[in-house]
């Protein structure tokens, strides 16, 4: 939701009325705001850290606005999950890295596999991140303040910058889940063998008990 316009009592009355009908919600609040006035010059402005000038205020002006700025929190959001993800796998990568083996839990890692899973969808589904607004097919002349909009909040480099992380997460996700997989290998392997030996016991044992008796 991007409010437009309302103080900071009108915008929580307004979130109360929607919380009965919200599912989904997140565990943390993501905001992001920006300052929008009318532009001195007959263009419009985004200058860096400063308030985004338009030359009208439009609803299609706003509406594109409102589009990066949502998608701006989302990133935020999403940034955020991703850096839960890398502290959970770090320890596990420097026991790798110190001890030459590490204590794995596969449900543990298969939350992490999950967890980018979802970050993935949000990013490349859902929100279309990277996808241009609606508004911009009937206001050609738009397009100028879009871009301006995305470059100032990032949009495109950040959602490089997830896809990468997620890329990695999943490739260290994917091996330690290999591991697991061999010391299970290794464990099933060794049992088979403690079993064969038994086996291989008792026949010896029984083969001997036998010549004693006669």
């Amino acid at each position: 939701m991007v409010p437009i316009g309302l103080s900071p009592q009108q915008e929580q009355d307004f979130l109360e009325k929607l919380s009965a009908r919200v599912s989904g919600r997140l565990d943390r609040y993501e905001e992001e705001t920006a300052v929008i006035k009318l532009a001195d010059e007959d263009e419009d402005q985004v200058p860096a850290g400063g308030p985004i000038q338009v030359r009208a205020m439009s609803p299609e002006r706003l509406l594109v606005i409102s589009d990066v700025l949502a998608k701006s929190v989302v990133l935020a959001h999403d940034e955020r999950r991703v850096a839960e993800v890398f502290e959970v796998i770090e320890p596990f990568a420097r026991e790798l890295a110190t001890r030459g083996k590490a204590r794995l839990n596969r449900t543990g890692i298969l939350r992490l596999i999950g967890n980018a899973l979802l970050v993935q969808h949000r990013v490349s589904g859902r929100v279309a991140i990277t996808e241009k607004p609606d508004a911009l097919w009937e206001r050609p002349d738009l397009e100028r303040l879009y871009a301006r909009l995305e470059d100032e909040y990032e949009l495109q480099e950040r959602v490089d910058a997830l896809n990468r992380k997620l890329a990695v997460i999943s490739e260290t996700a994917t091996t330690l889940a290999d591991i697991i997989d061999t010391q299970r290998s290794l464990r099933l392997e060794l049992i088979i063998v403690a079993l064969i030996a038994l086996e291989i016991v008792i026949t010896f044992y029984q083969i001997l008990a036998s010549r004693a008796g006669h």
